[in-house]
């Protein structure tokens, strides 16, 4: 059970850390660089890729290649999701966008659908509306407006993004050298970003990078491994995952943080956990 509280609490903490950077005047998209190139090393030595792999010619290379924009653009947006709208509800809409697969699964792959998941999906469309609601703040409706399109952005980002890992496994590429090289061309992506802007590197910003990526890794390691632990029973793994980032992360968003939440934004946080339950095979 270890390998699923740490992958939660490593998912957690990178919110938390997307969450002070800007009070520690972190810039994001540099540190965002360094965690490519930290995971992708992690990645070599941990899990062992064999990169001769994708020399296969079935190896699916556009999904590749739009993984290495989607992967830093959408962590640009998870930041920016944190930043205006908070560590709870940026939890929540990541969390979410599970349901976009299941989604495409009976619109795109032609999958049965039955009452459970239907009703899971109109759950989780509830919260997800219930999430983008935001109260006006001090700094007016342009402001709540761009908090619901960066909650927006997550969900329709990590959803998309779920649909291409699931994809690339269906082809038969090995999940490890696929995830080397997705890490890999999102950090030449975001360096190129970088080197055309002239940023000007800063230590903190490199210490944070590597910070998150040691949290981004462990994230996906440790879930990878609850899922070898527990192979009998995925649906345990799925559900504490999502329901425990989501509780975890309304937990130091509003404990801690101090973030405020509207009745209907914490009605969206129950639904969402509602939706995941509802999903559990029976």
């Amino acid at each position: 059970m270890y390998t699923l509280i740490i992958s939660i609490a490593c998912s957690v903490a990178v919110s938390i850390l997307l969450k002070v950077a800007r009070r520690k005047d972190i810039q994001i998209d540099q540190a965002i660089a360094v965690n490519y190139v930290v995971a992708a090393g992690l990645c070599l030595f941990i899990l062992q890729p064999e990169p001769s792999t994708l020399l296969n010619p079935a190896t699916p290379w556009w999904i590749l290649v739009t993984l290495g924009v989607l992967l830093p653009t959408i962590f640009l947006a998870m930041a920016a999701a944190v930043r205006h709208a908070g560590i709870v509800l940026s939890d929540a809409a990541q969390r979410l966008s599970l349901f976009i697969p299941l989604i495409a699964s009976f619109l795109l792959f032609g999958e049965a659908l039955s009452g459970s998941k239907l009703t899971g999906i109109a759950v989780a469309l509830t919260a997800l509306v219930c999430l983008l609601i935001r109260p006006q703040t001090q700094q007016g409706s342009g402001e709540t407006l761009k908090s619901a399109l960066y909650l927006l952005a997550v969900w329709l980002g990590y959803g998309t993004i779920d649909i291409l890992f699931k994809q690339m496994a269906k082809s038969g590429a090995v999940f490890s050298s696929s995830l080397l090289a997705s890490f890999t061309l999102a950090g030449i992506l975001i360096f190129a970003y970088l080197i055309i802007r002239r940023s000007v590197w800063k230590r903190r910003n490199v210490l944070a990078g590597v910070l998150l990526g040691l949290l981004n890794f462990s994230n996906i390691y440790f879930y990878i491994r609850a899922h070898q632990v527990f192979p009998e029973n995925p649906t345990l793994v799925f559900s504490a995952m999502n329901i425990g980032v989501i509780s975890l992360g309304t937990l130091v968003g509003a404990g801690f943080f101090k973030e405020k939440l509207s009745l209907i934004n914490v009605l969206g946080i129950v639904l969402a956990i509602s939706a995941i339950v509802i999903l559990i095979p029976r």
